[in-house]
């Protein structure tokens, strides 16, 4: 920095005739008038360096300021009241050392701060020194492993005993370290130091002999080669790059007076004609004339020219195809040994030598050997036996070729080997498909034709025949003819769908060594409209309750629809239009407005109400076929009877087997019950040492004259929909039983009565079967009997004065009960 002026003026409030003036309190205070104060250049930005101290005469207060010269840089900044002197900017001590203040002349010195690091002058380093030792290289300061240098003078040398080799090395590069002797910088003592790189280069000196490169040499002489040729060439190098000496080369031993060298190229050449030369191998030594020491061999070989390709040869020389005749799939490690084949280069060395491959379907066949020198026997080795297959082709055909390895011609040679293959028996017969399905109608004829099957045998001649036949012997119904595979049906078969529609059996196609494979037969025999429908009876009674229809029903025999289809119509009634039928469950009932026996009373005269119709049960088939029924209808009004009781009945009336199957099924439970009761009584007994005297349970039939008639005691009880309250079946003598279907129970049928002597068969003769006991549709519930000791009967009564029930509903009823009862009863023991 230029020197500042400084300026500290006190001001007065007023005029006076006293300027303000500084204290002085000496150069090591504080506070005053900074006279000789001094500050170090590393102190902080920021630090209260000084305090201007000063008075006015007058005893005015006084202000302070710091007045700097124009374009200089302002350091320092002072409170106007207090005088505190703050340093704003960092110092530096190279750039200004001292301030000069105006007004109070003073001095503040900058102190010196270790704030700058070492410099290397004369930048860069760069100095040649020959490959000798001892010499001095510069002046810096540090050591390497081939130098030393002095920590004052900074003097590099070359350590005693180390050389500089201009050959091994041509260039050091050295790094140097210049370290100053540390000082303090803000408030912490430090050591700054500096590097830099010094490069020697080291200058070559005639101390290394010449040396060949690229050794060893080789030369070769061809059978086309001319005096002149060039054969090789040598070439040394001065072993001192830097300041080389020129070359010259000549040839010692070696050369039988045929070969010449070029003193300053270095070219071996041919000086006579190839077929002179005796040896086959020549070693030419060449020296540099300079050195003595300095030698190198040529090795030089005569060598045949590359102008004979690989051949192939047979049994009457060259050959170009070979030609053998074996059987399909040989074993594979097999030796193909009609082919007589040999392979040939009449080439000498490296041009004789070459590889043999064959060119075909691959990894079938290999050829052995694969390398070849000069010449060699062909062998052929079969390496997949499955792919040598006479069905995939009567022949295979390969290209055997041979290429030569190591010669820039590649010389190369074919030869054809076709293959002729004998066929063996290796298939089995193969169905065109695992099963087939066929249809027949079961109409069909004895001998009609079913379905072909077809197997396939590629084998050649009589191994490719096949013979079918039906695997097994339990379908003797069907044959199958030998060569054709025509299945067919034998001439006396009868085939009825609605006997068995369906078929399954097994074919077999087999060749003449007897290989065969299976194929499944499904034959469907469909159904043909043969039966017409036909019903229970030409005459079918039934009972109408106005408002519930009736039914009847026809069943035809054929096997599926729409042959057993049915369709029913009403043909004829009398009166017409009363009515309609169901034409699909046969279910008939009244036209809709008649809904009470007012209506048909005045549809006819007749007092008992009984209709006739002729219903036609019709199929669906193809001629369709009918047949027709007379149905009675006895016509009666539906009674008050509501509940499960009374729908049981109804849906009974015209199928008494429903309710006799119930009663059966609550017989059957109560024995069960009592089998278990016994059984347990009978433990009980045992356990406790009891002894019990036998029992046994004596069944008597009742006289038919005391078998009394059934009859139903059907109370009415309540109202409403509550069906398991409606009906009781009571027995006069044991009580009344109430039947609740609902509750999953039964009405309990007592033991049947025995029936007269003139229908009672012998033991063997009893017939088997159980009578259908018409049933009503409801609820019946089972209420229990007044004693378990009493005879049950179940007392069906018609006794209009408990309930309004139809008289032709329960005498109908009652009927068929009776007869059906009386007809069980033979069979009950």
């Amino acid at each position: 920095h230029s020197p500042v002026s400084f300026h500290c003026p006190a001001v007065s409030a007023r005029q006076t005739d006293y300027a303000p003036y500084f204290y002085d309190n000496g150069p090591s205070s504080t506070n005053g008038n900074m006279a000789l104060f001094s500050i170090s250049e590393d102190t902080e930005v920021g630090t209260q360096l000084y305090i201007l101290n000063g008075t006015d005469p007058e005893g005015d207060a006084v202000w302070f300021g710091l007045t700097f010269e124009k374009g200089t840089r302002e350091y320092l900044r002072v409170d106007p009241k207090s005088g505190n002197i703050t340093l704003i900017q960092e110092l530096d001590r190279e750039v200004s050392v001292t301030w000069a203040i105006v007004v109070e002349t003073i001095r503040v010195f900058v102190t010196d701060a270790n704030d700058e690091q070492p410099e290397f002058q004369n930048l860069p380093f760069t100095v040649d020194v020959p490959e000798v030792s001892g010499f001095t290289v510069c002046s810096q300061g540090t050591t390497t492993t081939r130098f030393t240098m002095d920590g004052h003078s900074g003097v590099l040398r070359i350590k005693p005993g180390e050389t500089l080799d201009y050959e091994t090395t041509a260039t050091h590069f050295v790094i140097v370290v210049a370290k100053d002797g540390g000082g303090q910088y803000k408030g912490k003592h430090q050591v700054l130091t500096s590097t830099a790189t010094i490069t020697i280069n080291v200058l070559d000196a005639q101390d290394t002999p010449p040396a060949f490169v690229g050794t060893p040499y080789f030369g070769y002489v061809y059978e086309v080669s001319l005096p002149g040729s060039e054969i090789s060439t040598v070439f040394a190098k001065d072993g001192d790059e830097g300041n080389p000496n020129p070359i010259h080369y000549s040839i010692t031993n070696g050369s039988e007076g045929v070969f010449t060298i070029n003193s300053t190229s270095g070219c071996i050449s041919l000086t006579a004609y190839p077929v002179t030369l005796r040896n086959e191998l020549y070693e030419i030594q060449v020296k540099e004339l300079l050195d003595y020491y300095t030698m190198t061999v040529v090795t030089v070989r005569v060598v045949d020219l590359n102008n004979h390709p690989p051949t192939f040869y047979g049994e009457n020389g060259p050959q170009s195809q070979f030609e053998v005749t074996m059987y399909e799939h040989p074993p594979e490690g097999e030796i193909l040994r009609g082919l007589k084949i040999t392979v040939n280069d009449s080439d000498q060395g490296a041009n004789a030598k070459f590889k043999l491959r064959l060119v075909g379907p691959g990894r079938v066949l290999r050829v052995v050997p694969q390398t070849v020198l000069n010449e060699a026997q062909v062998t052929v080795i079969v390496e997949d036996s499955a792919a040598i297959d006479y069905e995939k082709g009567k022949s295979l055909t390969y290209k055997l070729l041979a290429v030569e390895i190591d010669t820039p011609e590649r010389f190369s040679a074919t030869a054809d080997i076709v293959i002729h293959l004998l066929d063996t028996n290796d298939n089995t017969p193969r169905f065109t498909s695992e099963y087939y399905i066929a249809r027949i109608p079961e109409n069909s004829p004895g001998g009609s034709n079913i379905v072909s099957v077809t197997a396939n045998d590629p084998d050649s001649g009589l191994w490719g025949e096949v013979k079918y036949s039906i695997y097994g012997s339990r379908y003797d119904l069907f044959l199958i003819h030998p060569s054709s595979g025509i299945i067919y049906t034998q001439a006396w078969a009868i085939l009825d769908a609605e006997v068995k529609s369906k078929y399954n059996f097994y074919v077999k196609a087999e060749d003449t060594e007897g290989k065969y494979s299976l194929a499944e037969v499904f034959v469907t025999v469909l159904d043909i409209n043969d039966h017409a429908p036909e019903f229970d009876d030409s005459l079918v009674e039934r009972t109408m309750v106005i408002g519930a229809p009736v039914k009847v029903e026809a069943i035809d025999a054929d096997a599926g629809s729409p042959n057993n289809i049915i369709e029913y119509s009403i043909m004829q009634a009398e009166p017409d239009n009363i009515f309609d039928i169901n034409a699909e469950t046969g279910e008939i009932k009244l036209k809709s407005y008649i809904k009470s026996m007012e209506i048909v009373q005045n549809i006819t005269k007749q007092k008992d109400c009984r209709w006739s119709l002729v219903v036609q049960a019709r199929d669906r088939g193809s001629p369709s076929f009918s047949t027709t029924a007379v149905v009675n209808i006895d016509i009666t009004e539906a009674t008050q009877i509501n509940g499960p009781m009374a729908d049981f009945l109804l849906q009974s009336r015209d199928n008494p087997m429903k309710a006799l199957g119930m009663v059966a099924g609550v017989i059957g439970i109560l024995v069960g019950v009592t089998v278990l009761i016994s059984t347990a009584t009978f433990l009980r007994n045992t356990k406790s040492n009891r002894i019990m005297p036998a029992r046994r349970i004596v069944i008597r039939r009742r006289p038919p004259r005391d078998r009394k008639p059934w009859t139903f005691n059907v109370p009415f009880r309540g109202s409403g929909n509550d069906s398991s309250n409606k009906f009781i079946v009571g027995d006069q003598e044991a009580g009344s039983v109430n039947v609740n279907l609902n509750n999953k129970g039964a009405p309990c049928l007592p033991p049947p009565s025995c029936p007269p002597p003139s229908s009672n068969p012998r033991p063997s003769e009893r017939p088997r079967h159980w009578a259908a006991v018409p049933t009503v549709s409801g609820g019946l519930t089972c209420t229990g009997s007044r004693s378990s000791s009493q005879s049950r009967e179940i007392n069906i009564s018609s006794d209009t004065s408990r309930i309004p029930v139809s008289s032709a509903l329960v005498s109908e009823l009652k009927m068929r009960l009776e007869q059906k009862i009386i007809e069980s009863n033979s069979s009950y023991y």
